[in-house]
């Protein structure tokens, strides 16, 4: 038994195989979220001394985002090897310690996996180069042939979903162009052929590898995209433009039915293990497809982004409550809850925005109201944090797992005017002037309200952090009763005594601004979602997310209550 594994024996987790089922996890960007050595970029040993104001967070697991050796070309998601960390940011055995101190105060640890490509730097990727059209160093990727007499043109007219061409031609090893290969993502993300045994042989190694180093689960990148067929593409017509992708079903490329072969391979892998390691699918897919990814038989659970993606509305979060739940009854599953992660804008900045914008900051007018074009006057900072405080109390009281990300605890908003050379999301880059990318949600944390990377490292940060981080440093922050962190604080320590079941029953408001329910122990919760203050039903207060006046209920404000 690894030394790991033999640490985590003895852990405080438990053994509890339902664990996740209303966990609240704690997604760490381990880049962006201290930095032990100085060198400007987070790392595992950053993590490890952050473990006790982990703990009086009080979280119940963390997830980490990728750590694995790369180029940093898609902010790690392109993988160099999946069963090593990078050098950057540490070592197996800083791993392994960082595992062994998270479980001795009974925080269990969830790691990105990302199988739909590894980076154009992963050995096998070099072996492909380096072989012959049709050898088996290339089957495991996704290689063709050019168009046109000389194989100049690209395969198809296929776009990558960061912009440009998905398909990138090759200099074969003789010094002449050669073929294509295809990627989904980045040109450094060459998407793997999972049609080939061998990818699903390593994969299972991986799961593995990790599993035995006390890993308690895995976010799995880009779920639904393994499985494609190539040919189809060409001839059903079919694009990979963004609102088809994400809008039409029965994409040859996306969201295929046989995806769910590899789920059950890797469901039998994650069952050797007592207890069983968990699964959590992104699939940005309608819900009624998201029930196979999180069936038992397969991941087990699937993120549901739909209240991620709503506005600050009443109408549109019962809405998304009602078919999350009936979708949690249906696959047998726990729904999953997010208003953040390092993908989107922060929804602290993004329920400050002009009401129609979206979770990128775009406004339906095409107008990127954030970064390019819009006035900053359009961003409401303080109507932002206020919503955002109301939003997360009502969803941190809904059945289920939520997932909160790094600093939104700090009520942290977007650092949207960062100097286009420090710039690292290939979206901005291979779409310039177009989308400004997702470096703003993913600048590092601030600790103190002092020095060069406010309490981060000792000499500066790989994202610049603005002046203004330093109102929301955890030491400031820590002292103020008032404060996001205190709020976040007090609701995940309350929030324990509401797991029980899974259910919860509407009671009538009196107002459609206002969203009113009740949870088995007795629990009332309570969301106004208009402007205007409205009368507080009886009992006691437990948490609010902004301060009361009387008998009454401020308008942007959620309360629990104990009949």
């Amino acid at each position: 038994m690894p030394e790991a594994e033999v640490a985590a024996s003895g852990a405080t987790t438990g053994s509890d195989p339902l664990w996740w089922r209303q966990s609240l996890v704690y997604q760490i960007y381990p880049r962006s979220f201290a930095d032990a050595n100085g060198d400007g970029i987070g790392d595992l040993r950053g993590v490890t001394s952050r473990i006790p104001y982990l703990t009086q967070l009080g979280v119940d697991a963390v997830w980490l985002s990728p750590f694995y050796p790369s180029a940093l070309a898609d902010g790690g998601y392109d993988v160099d090897d999946y069963r090593d960390v990078d050098p950057r940011i540490g070592t197996l055995r800083d791993f392994e310690q960082m595992v062994a101190a998270l479980h001795a105060v009974g925080i269990r640890i969830l790691i990105d996996i990302v199988p739909n490509h590894s980076s154009d730097r992963h050995a096998w990727f070099r072996e492909a180069l380096a072989g012959a059209p049709g050898s088996p160093a290339r089957a495991r990727y996704i290689f063709r042939d050019g168009r046109g007499a000389d194989g100049s043109l690209p395969p198809d007219d296929l776009t990558s979903l960061f912009g440009g061409s998905a398909w990138e031609r090759i200099t074969e090893p003789h010094g002449t162009p050669g073929q294509w290969y295809f990627h989904f993502f980045a040109k450094e993300q060459p998407d793997f052929n999972w049609d080939n045994p061998e990818v699903h042989e390593d994969f299972l190694r991986t799961l593995r590898f990790w599993s035995d180093r006390g890993v308690d689960g895995f976010r799995v990148d880009v779920a639904h995209g393994l499985k494609k067929d190539m040919d189809a593409v060409e001839r059903g017509g079919w694009t990979t433009d963004p609102e088809e992708v994400f809008a039409r079903e029965g994409h040859p490329l996306w969201d295929r039915d046989d995806v769910h072969d590899v789920y059950a391979e890797w469901r039998r892998v994650f069952d050797e293990y007592d207890p069983p390691r968990m699964a959590v699918a992104e699939t940005w897919v309608p819900l009624h497809r998201m029930t196979r990814y999180a069936a038992p038989e397969g991941l087990g659970q699937a993120f549901n982004f739909d209240l991620l993606k709503a506005d600050f509305d009443a109408v549109q979060f019962r809405r998304i409550i009602d078919s999350s739940l009936d979708f949690a009854t249906a696959s047998g599953a726990s729904t999953t809850w997010v208003l953040s992660n390092h993908d989107v804008v922060r929804h602290a900045t993004r329920y400050g925005l002009p009401k129609g914008a979206s979770r990128t900051g775009r406004g339906t007018d095409g107008v990127d109201w954030l970064f390019s074009g819009g006035d900053p006057a359009e961003v409401d900072a303080a109507a932002g944090l206020r919503r955002a405080r109301a939003a997360t109390l009502l969803m941190l009281a809904l059945p289920g797992s939520a997932y909160i990300y790094q600093g939104e605890e700090l009520g942290l908003q977007e650092v949207g005017q960062l100097p286009d050379a420090v710039r690292q999301d290939p979206i901005f880059h291979r779409n310039a002037g177009v989308e400004v990318g997702r470096d703003g949600c993913r600048v590092p944390l601030p600790w103190e309200p002092e020095g060069p990377s406010f309490g981060f490292g000792a000499d500066g940060s790989h994202l610049p952090q603005p002046a203004w981080f330093r109102d929301y440093a955890v030491s400031t922050q820590d002292t103020d009763p008032a404060s996001t962190l205190n709020f976040y604080r007090r609701a995940l320590a309350l929030r324990h005594d509401l797991q029980g079941a899974e259910t919860l029953a509407w009671r009538a408001s009196g107002s459609p601004d206002v969203l009113h329910f009740e949870r088995p122990n007795g629990w009332q919760v309570v969301a106004n979602f208009g402007t205007a203050p409205v009368p507080l039903p009886p009992g006691d207060v437990l948490v609010a997310s902004s301060p009361l006046d009387g008998g009454v209920l401020p308008g942007e404000t959620s309360v629990w209550l104990r009949s």
